[in-house]
């Protein structure tokens, strides 16, 4: 079994709470908490927790960029 490097990067997470993603988007939690209850950002509830998939927000991001090129 090899010890884990030094140098290697942690795994990108899956779920992200809502701060995390309103942080990768550059936004603030309010508008991101307005984003995921219209529904234009998908978001998971694991018992109390609201998470947002990783992927939803790639997913808003090629939307945001489709409307735009219209």
């Amino acid at each position: 079994m090899t010890a884990p490097s030094s140098t290697s990067q942690p795994e990108p997470r899956q779920m992200l709470t809502v701060e995390q993603a309103a942080e990768t988007l550059g936004i603030g939690r309010t508008t991101m908490f307005a984003l995921v209850k219209s529904g234009d950002i998908e978001s998971v509830r694991i018992g109390r927790l609201r998470r947002v998939p990783a992927d939803a927000i790639d997913a808003y991001f090629a939307k945001l960029q489709a409307e735009q090129s219209q």
